[in-house]
């Protein structure tokens, strides 16, 4: 008997609640869908689609021109204070489609530079939209760009400019 009442205790303290065993399991679970969501939301957002082929063949009857049409070699680039005391630049120009199809969209990437060379500010912004009607073949529009993001650092120098994307028709 006193062998009976030994197994009956071992038997007991050896025993786990089955509540116990669901809520840990519950918090298991809980934190590993808690720690994939916040890995997943730290993940930076995926960039934009490169230009397609024939988004790259048009690239070339792009051009930016003069307000008298004639070929500039750039836009116009000014820097002013806004009302705010922020710097601005502001970059102006015209984008002539000299190519046979309309536009629906036209965006770039400017990249600002420090004195070194060293990328300081890449942006991304649309100078030709289908809000705005588009650009149908041989027609000239302005287009006003303004950064107020520029870091102290940047060299004063015009951004380069590359062709982000091309939107047809």
């Amino acid at each position: 008997m006193a062998e009976s009442k030994a197994a009956v205790q071992e038997k007991k303290q050896a025993t786990i609640p089955p509540i116990a065993i669901v809520i840990g399991l519950v918090l298991v679970v809980g934190l590993a869908g808690f720690w994939l969501l916040d890995r997943w939301s730290k993940q930076p957002p995926p960039g934009p689609a490169p230009l397609t082929g024939p988004a790259k063949e048009y690239a070339k009857y792009l051009k930016f021109v003069a307000a008298d049409g004639h070929t500039a070699e750039s836009p116009n680039m000014e820097a002013h204070e806004s009302y705010l005391k922020q710097s601005v630049v502001e970059i102006r120009g015209n984008l002539l489609n000299a190519g046979n199809r309309v536009l629906n969209i036209v965006e770039i990437v400017c990249v600002f530079y420090d004195p070194y060379g060293q990328v300081i500010l890449r942006e991304r912004r649309a100078i030709v939209t289908k809000k705005a009607g588009g650009l149908v073949p041989g027609e000239a529009k302005p287009f006003r760009v303004a950064f107020d993001n520029v870091p102290d650092s940047w060299n004063q120098a015009m951004p380069n400019w590359i062709i982000a994307a091309i939107d047809f028709r």
